[in-house]
């Protein structure tokens, strides 16, 4: 009887037992950040769209530095103009 029951349901169809979840695409930095970012002025001259925060970084010769971080554009780290 045990395996007549198991012949059974080994030739039953596989979405019979509910449909399945489509699976997770991964997702980099910047699509989890798809909300809530500014724009600002870069020391280039351009606007750019950012979604991390503003910090302020020394320079090589001391002076801070104010950046925007995790940019649109791919840059992780983009100076602005002040």
């Amino acid at each position: 009887m045990k395996l007549l029951t198991l012949a059974l349901l080994l030739t039953l169809p596989s979405g019979w037992l509910g449909p399945r979840k489509p699976v997770a695409q991964p997702t980099s930095q910047l699509s989890k950040h798809s909300r809530g970012g500014r724009w600002y002025f870069a020391a280039s001259g351009h606007a750019i769209y950012c979604y991390g925060p503003v910090m302020t970084v020394p320079q090589a010769n001391g002076d801070l530095q104010r950046v925007a971080t995790l940019c649109r554009d791919g840059s992780p780290v983009v100076p602005l103009k002040d």
